[in-house]
């Protein structure tokens, strides 16, 4: 019987291309975003479907609201959370004009902002509630608390493994928030459902030839890569994920599917396990 895999992002970069790892393998794979399927020219470089997607359920839901998806979680064996924020609105607005350089910074670089209500005291069911007083998106509210509870409703359904698309380090140029948002959804997922076997997959930058102002960006990051590694790994601590080796989105897409197939894989999977993993998914390929 094929597996069943749920995205929940699964229109996105890295959302899209899960789907069509898991497709290849003859899973039965079910997107969940706001807007179903994609715009074809965003995630890759042709505004067609490809032949692929007509064998992806591309489903329309609220990731603060559970009663939108979890219908959908039924006999999952897989979810994956693949919805992060890079930038809050704060950035978004500076960059619009709509926001002033000064108060958009302020409010990006505060050091605490609210999510929703305490994930772990919600009901089944109950959808998560923005505490930001204009319902911002934060990074507490999508990279923290939506994980959170998309774990929790996938205990509820008795999906056997969870899928997190953590980060390996946060960068100079975002609010340290945005990191530790991340860590505190791995360790709260873990502690709090130690029968879930999750995973939680930390790259770095991700990149493809179709978003070309990607590519100079991972050859910059794979620059100071080799100039990290040379150094010991001295300049991680300054620098964070702009030292860490660039992947190709294909590359997590495909650790990422692999991971769920090994029931030995658990916990943290760093630069050096995505990348063990996808060259294993590659090797089972071509047998």
């Amino acid at each position: 019987m094929a597996k069943k895999i749920v995205v929940c992002g699964g229109n996105g970069f890295l959302g899209s291309r899960i789907c069509r790892v898991a497709v290849a393998r003859g899973w039965s794979v079910t997107s969940i975003s706001r807007s179903g399927e994609p715009t074809w020219s965003s995630v890759t470089s042709s505004s067609n479907p490809p032949a692929w997607s007509s064998s992806v359920d591309w489903q329309k839901a609220d990731i603060l609201k559970p009663s939108t998806y979890k219908p959908l979680l039924k006999e999952a064996d897989a979810v994956v959370h693949s919805m992060g924020i890079l930038l809050e609105a704060d950035y978004k607005g500076v960059i619009s004009g709509k926001e002033s350089v000064v108060s958009g910074l302020k409010r990006a670089f505060s050091a605490t902002k609210g999510g929703s209500q305490n994930p772990l005291e919600r009901k089944e069911g109950e959808e998560l509630r923005p505490q930001e007083q204009d319902g911002q998106l934060t990074y507490e509210l999508i990279n923290r608390d939506s994980a959170i509870t998309l774990a929790q409703e996938s205990s509820h359904e008795k999906v056997s493994s969870f899928v997190f698309i953590s980060a390996a380090a946060g960068a100079p140029i975002l609010p340290k928030r945005y990191i530790t948002t991340k860590r505190e959804a791995e360790s709260t997922i873990a502690s709090s459902l130690p029968a879930l076997r999750s995973i939680f997959i930390r790259p770095g930058f991700l990149y493809d030839a179709s978003r070309t102002f990607t590519m100079p960006i991972a050859l910059a990051g794979s620059v100071g890569n080799m100039l990290n590694s040379l150094l010991g790994g001295r300049l991680t601590w300054l620098a964070g994920a702009a030292v860490e080796k660039p992947l190709k989105a294909d590359v997590v897409a495909e650790a990422v599917v692999e991971a769920i197939e090994d029931d030995s894989v658990k916990g943290v999977v760093d630069t050096v396990k995505i990348e063990t993993l996808a060259t294993k998914a590659w090797r089972r390929g071509m047998l």
